[in-house]
């Protein structure tokens, strides 16, 4: 009879002290319809927000289950393109309700960094925030994989958070501390800085 309970006990343990929390993913229209989802230990509302010349591209919104390692402000900086990524953990009952915040403004660090600009990989990147890492990247622009360079975090950086943001930012993401430390071969670039941001918009639509 005690080996009946010890084993209820076990299995029904992790049932009796899950988490609930919101999940959704929002679409192209931008709104995010939530569900409830059975979570281990913490809620997580994120944003992804891709820009382009300096507007708005893309303002993505999920929410779901997190660990600790996915509770992150990140950015990758390509020049005139920009993808930032926000979120906000918590760990009482459906307490993801609030989209994460927007990102806060951040200034020049004083970090350089190679961007692609044209044809060629010369150009200088002045690195904002937390930026604190040079970085080289490759994205599939039709059947064509393309280099682009630029500046970012050390959480884009990470072991824990580069499989989310290779499918983000793009492929083989590399980084490097150190001014200057990625690189200034040319390469053909042409249009991709503006395209750059689509990649978080189809991941996430």
């Amino acid at each position: 009879m005690h080996l009946l309970t010890l084993i209820l006990g076990i299995v029904l343990l992790p049932k009796a002290y899950s988490l609930k929390c919101y999940e959704c993913i929002s679409g192209a229209s931008g709104t995010c319809t939530d569900t409830i989802k059975e979570c281990p230990s913490q809620c997580v509302a994120v944003r992804v927000i891709s820009y382009a010349g300096g507007s708005k591209l893309a303002d993505i919104n999920s929410k779901g289950c997190a660990v600790a390692e996915e509770c992150v402000e990140a950015s990758a900086n390509f020049g005139s393109a920009k993808t930032v990524i926000t979120s906000k953990c918590c760990t009482s009952a459906l307490c993801n309700a609030q989209p994460a915040p927007e990102p806060t403004k951040s200034n020049p660090n004083g970090k350089k960094c190679f961007t692609c600009d044209g044809q060629s990989c010369t150009a200088t990147l002045n690195c904002d925030g937390n930026e604190d890492y040079c970085i080289s990247t490759k994205v599939n622009i039709g059947n064509e994989k393309v280099a682009v360079k630029g500046c970012a975090s050390k959480l884009v950086c990470s072991n824990t958070t580069s499989a989310l943001m290779s499918n983000i930012i793009g492929e083989e993401v590399r980084c490097c501390q150190g001014n200057f430390c990625n690189s200034a071969s040319s390469t053909s670039a042409g249009l991709l800085l503006l395209l750059t941001p689509l990649v978080s918009l189809v991941v996430f639509s």
